[in-house]
C-alpha cells in the first residue's frame, strides 16, 4: 500500500512541478521574473527526480535497504539543487520588487549557499552508506537553514511593505517546507514515521512554485 500510494503522490509531484517550470518559461513572454521562476520549478523538480524514482523502485521491488547507494547519490543531488533553488528564488526577489544594491544579502546568500554545497562534499556525509552520520546532516543543513531563514525574512517584510497580495504568502511556504524537513534530518533514523512530514514538506514547494504561476496568469489577464 505504501509502496501505491508514494508511487501515485511521487509522480502527480515530479508531473506537475515540472510541467508548471516548462510551462512558465515557455509563456513567460520576456518576463524575466517568471521565466526565472519556470526554471527555479524545473530544478525543483529535476532535483528530486534524482531522489524519488529510486525512492519508488525501491519500494516497488526489494526493499530500500538494497537501494542504498542510489538513494544516497539522489540526495546528495537533492542537497545541491535545492540550494540553487533558494539561489533562484533571492533572484526572483530582487527582480519582483525592483532590488538594486543590497550587496551585503546577496554575498550572504553566495556565502551561505557555498558553505552548504561544500559540506555536501565532504566524504564524512557517507551519502552512499546506511549508516550516514547525523552529525553530518546538521552541519550541513545549519548553512541552508539560515539561507532559507533569510529568503522567508525578504519575501516578508517586502511583500508587506509593497501590499504585494500574490506572494504574500511566499515567506510562509518556506516557513512549512523547513518546518516539516528538519524534524526528519534530526528524528527520522530514530522514528522512521517522521520521514512522512516529507509529504507535507513537498506540498510546501508546490504552494510555493503554484504562487509564481498564478502570479503570471494574473499578469496576462
Amino acid at each position: 500500500m505504501q509502496a501505491i500510494a508514494e508511487t501515485l503522490f511521487d509522480a502527480i509531484y515530479l508531473i506537475t512541478v515540472i510541467t508548471i517550470g516548462i510551462r512558465m518559461i515557455i509563456k513567460s513572454n520576456g518576463n524575466k521574473q517568471y521565466r526565472l521562476f519556470g526554471i527555479m520549478a524545473v530544478v525543483l523538480g529535476l532535483g528530486d527526480f534524482f531522489h524519488l524514482v529510486p525512492r519508488v523502485l525501491a519500494l516497488c521491488t526489494t526493499g530500500l535497504e538494497n537501494f542504498t547507494a542510489a538513494l544516497g547519490r539522489g540526495k546528495f543531488i537533492t542537497s545541491i539543487t535545492m540550494t540553487i533553488f533558494y539561489i533562484l528564488l533571492y533572484y526572483v526577489w530582487r527582480i519582483r520588487y525592483h532590488v538594486k544594491g543590497k550587496n551585503t544579502i546577496t554575498a550572504a546568500v553566495y556565502v551561505l549557499s557555498a558553505l552548504r554545497i561544500i559540506l555536501c562534499l565532504f566524504p564524512q556525509n557517507q551519502w552512499l552508506s546506511d549508516a550516514s552520520p547525523l552529525s553530518w546532516g546538521i552541519y550541513r543543513n545549519i548553512p541552508f537553514a539560515l539561507l532559507g531563514l533569510l529568503i522567508i525574512l525578504l519575501f516578508y517584510k517586502t511583500a508587506k511593505e509593497q501590499k504585494d497580495k500574490e506572494f504574500r504568502w511566499m515567506w510562509l511556504t518556506i516557513v512549512l517546507s523547513f518546518g516539516f524537513y528538519i524534524p526528519v534530518v534530526l528524528w527520522a533514523d530514530v522514528y522512521p514515521m517522521i520521514g512522512m512530514l516529507m509529504i507535507p514538506k513537498t506540498c510546501a514547494y508546490v504552494w510555493t512554485v503554484f504562487i509564481g504561476y498564478q502570479a503570471m496568469h494574473g499578469k496576462r489577464e
